[in-house]
């Protein structure tokens, strides 16, 4: 490490050069609220070849000088960690003379200064009062991947085997996109996001501890990903393409554009992707005297488009209405081998016989989603915004799987039993909302409602091959509904005390009436629906201190909910061989939490938060040995008694040398899982588990600009019992732009020594199971974007407009 900062330092230097001339450029930096910027590193720039010309710093009052330096044109770039970068281009500094550019302030706007343009580009990660923002175009090494991909480099964030994520260590996260929520869970959810490509995506939204105003789903709290949108006036565009290759290639491409004046914005886009990947996992479990050693692999061939199109018109100085029209649909070809050897754990080597089950399956997904949104602004406080949305969601999957047993030579055909499924579910998601907003006794006072409906019909087709000729089985066939209606209501309240002090408060009271009904094909089997009804309710409060003007203090508390959904609430088998199945659990309750986070933010850069999470019928993932079949084991779902966790996140961006710019995250989390169930099952884990995130970005030769990236994952626990052992990456990327920065090319190699796998152990009612998994995580990856049209003409920022960060949406 110590002859790489040498050798950086050196590269640098060969960029700088001096000349003793009594010529001077001055001013101060400023933050958006006209506070001092102190210590913020400035960078003098020859305007022909992007040389060094010199490096100053701003002192203890904002000010900076760059003394004795040539006449010349110059260009002057700011950065100050935790704001924007700030350029002041086109500076001509004549021989003796003084340039003093008075306060400059970071931000994101476009400022006219004397024919001068000081533009900005966003840090990779933002810290904010109720949120903490992963800004996915500040990381070279996001080209080429998608939305899950991006969760396991997010701060704060982990994602487990299964592809289930964690936030500060808590499960039950919902996720949004453009602030709507996905009515998505397990795989369904995880195969979403692997088809949003990296370069759809502006930023991710990682809140922790929502209000009042946002649902009280999502036990750890919310992610929002937030695709792009461009705000610039006139017409504008991008083209992205990119191949990836590791053992499989994959590649996308995407059109976007938009054109917007003083009347009206209307956006798009357009977009498709393809590729192969792989996943392999082994597995040797004990139980009731067998052991068995287990590998599955799989191999998927997906392909997918997209679409998006939507437009706002604004109605006056007051009024904006729009609607916004989105559509995905999937195509995936999955081919799967599972191959189980089958002995007697008292005799070591004895091999009494092997499964081997092979599966094909052919699945399509159909998502669209429709809004129609209304916002008043009365430039005074004074907010009302409208959302009805409707969403549609469509799944189909056939599949096909002949389940072999051979003797102990894998030679001799025992048996054979093959099986078919034909599982279609259907989603209909309607959701109406209106938020209303007023300055009152010198705070902000909030007010909404939602009202939502989800209806679920899933069907279950089990089929025997007799004779070549699929036969349903009707006693392992069902058709599975669910409803659920959900009317909330909220108020919110937040105002500052003085100059030092702020609060919010708010409560959140949700009605749920939900059924699950399981219609089964044979009568005996039938069950009768599993209705609930509960009232619950869900305060919330926070408070404030600015310690000192750059230090800040705050408390957050916030009670949440999590339900189960369909894919947990269906009893009937889902096997992966005729051993190896998972099900679902009707009765299962909703879990509870309360969170209760401190954070200290301090000198805008460094970010520390403690948080405590109670959570009472926390919903986990286990594994347990089949009651009938002292072969099988399964994975189900059950309501622990109690999780409590303690954590800890601190994030810090550091500027080690001038162009060497890094960010640190790092949490810690300490969890306590408890359960007694009637059958004997005891959860009784406890486990202390961190991770480490770094990106280090810096300039090279040629306007090359690197990027190197990685993590560490220790030890840990997934679902309710399944230890794992620690898991690391790390990655490489290259950027340069051409055009005028026009045209954007990126390189990147992630997973270089192949180590995001997971390798780990469970014990529970019996069954004791060590496995790993690894997947196509090492792969290089070429991504070329090219923007077009007005791309310098930004349009005001308009009170009545829709805002990205809130907007139409309401803040959700």
């Amino acid at each position: 490490m110590k002859k790489a900062i040498i050798t950086l330092c050196l590269f640098t230097g060969l960029f700088i050069t001096s000349n003793a001339q009594t010529n001077e450029i001055i001013g101060q930096l400023q933050d958006d609220t006209g506070e001092a910027v102190l210590f913020a590193n400035l960078v003098l720039y020859n305007t022909a070849d992007s040389s060094i010309a010199k490096v100053e710093a701003s002192d203890e009052t904002g000010t900076f000088r760059f003394k004795a330096i040539p006449a010349g044109s110059y260009d002057l770039k700011a950065t100050y960690v935790g704001f924007e970068d700030l350029w002041k281009r086109g500076l001509s500094l004549k021989e003796g003379e003084q340039i003093n550019l008075g306060a400059l302030q970071f931000g994101a706007s476009v400022i006219e200064l004397k024919g001068a343009t000081v533009t900005a580009s966003r840090v990779m990660v933002e810290v904010k009062a109720d949120r903490t923002v992963f800004n996915v175009e500040g990381t070279i090494n996001s080209a080429g991947s998608d939305a899950m991909e991006l969760m396991r480099k997010a701060p704060g964030l982990t994602v487990d085997n299964n592809d289930n994520i964690t936030m500060l260590g808590r499960s039950g996260v919902l996720v949004y996109v453009d602030g709507k929520r996905l009515p998505l869970g397990g795989q369904d959810l995880s195969n979403y996001l692997k088809n949003i490509p990296a370069e759809q995506i502006d930023r991710i939204d990682i809140i922790t501890s929502p209000g009042a105003r946002y649902e009280a789903e999502g036990n750890a709290g919310i992610i929002d990903i937030r695709l792009k949108k461009d705000k610039n006036l006139g017409a504008n565009g991008s083209l992205n393409g990119t191949y990836s290759q590791g053992r499989f290639a994959r590649y996308n491409g995407t059109a976007s554009g938009n054109y917007r004046n003083k009347f009206m914005n209307v956006f798009g886009s357009l977009g498709g992707a393809q590729g192969r990947v792989y996943n392999n996992m082994v597995f040797l479990s004990y139980q009731n005297g067998l052991e068995m050693d287990e590998i599955n692999q799989s191999r998927n061939e997906w392909s997918n488009y997209n679409y998006r199109l939507g437009t706002d018109f604004f109605i006056g100085k007051k009024h904006t209405a729009g609607f916004l029209v989105e559509g995905r649909e999937m195509n995936g070809e999955q081919n799967g081998f599972n191959r189980i050897e089958l002995s007697q754990q008292a005799i070591v080597g004895d091999i009494d016989s092997i499964l081997v089950a092979t599966t094909h399956a052919d699945d399509n997904r159909m998502h669209n989603t429709y809004n129609l949104n209304y916002r008043f602004d009365n430039a005074k406080g004074r907010t009302i915004n409208v959302d009805l949305d409707y969403g549609s969601f469509r799944n189909t999957s056939e599949r096909y799987q002949p389940n072999l047993y051979y003797d102990a030579n894998e030679e001799v055909v025992l048996t054979e039993v093959i099986n078919s499924f034909d599982t279609p579910s259907d989603i209909d998601i309607y959701t109406f909302k209106v938020d209303y907003q007023e300055n009152v006794l010198g705070g902000r006072l909030g007010l909404g409602s939602k009202l939502s409906r989800v209806n679920s019909d899933n069907t279950f087709l089990f089929f025997d091959e007799v004779n070549e000729v699929p036969v349903q089985n009707n006693a392992r066939s069902n058709r599975f509904e669910y409803e659920e209606n959900v009317y909330a209501g909220y108020i919110d309240y937040s105002r500052k005390i003085g100059e030092k002090w702020s609060i919010s408060a708010g409560l959140r009271a949700e009605q749920t009436d939900a059924m699950g009904n399981l219609q089964a094909f044979v009568d005996t089997l039938q069950e009768p629906p599993v209705i609930q009804e509960y009232l619950s309710w869900f305060p919330s409060a926070g408070v404030t201190w600015q310690v000192t003007p750059k230090n800040t203090l705050s408390l957050n508390y916030g009670r949440r909910i999590n339900r189960p959904d369909y894919n947990v609430l269906n009893p009937f088998n889902n096997q992966l061989s005729q051993l190896s199945y998972e099900k679902g659990n009707p009765f299962l309750r909703p879990e509870i939490v309360n969170n209760i986070e401190l954070g200290y933010t301090i000198a805008y850069r460094y970010n520390i938060k403690l948080a405590y999470s109670k959570t009472l019928d926390q919903i986990t993932r286990l594994i347990a040995p089949d009651a009938n079949d002292d072969r099988a084991g399964f994975i189900t779902w059950e309501n622990l008694a109690e999780q409590t966790i303690y954590s800890v996140n601190v994030s810090a961006p550091v500027q080690i040398m001038e162009g060497w710019d890094a960010y640190f995250n790092a949490s810690a989390s300490h969890l306590n899982n408890q359960a007694e169930y009637e059958d004997g099952g005891v959860v009784d884990v406890q486990a202390f588990t961190y991770s480490i995130y770094s990106q280090h970005t810096f300039p090279l030769p040629l306007g090359l600009k690197g990027e190197v990236s990685g993590y560490y994952s220790g030890p840990g626990i997934w679902g309710g019992v399944f230890k794992y052992e620690s898991n690391w990456s790390l990655n490489l990327g290259l950027q340069r732009k051409f055009l005028k920065d026009q045209l954007n090319v990126r390189l990147s190699a992630n997973d270089l020594f192949y180590q995001t796998g997971w390798d780990g152990k469970s014990a529970f009612n019996g069954l004791e199971s060590y496995g790993s998994g690894r997947w196509d995580s090492r792969r290089v990856t070429i991504s070329m974007g090219y923007r077009f049209g007005n791309q310098n003409v930004k349009s005001r920022k308009r009170k009545t407009g829709l805002e990205d960060e809130a907007g139409r949406l309401g803040g959700e």
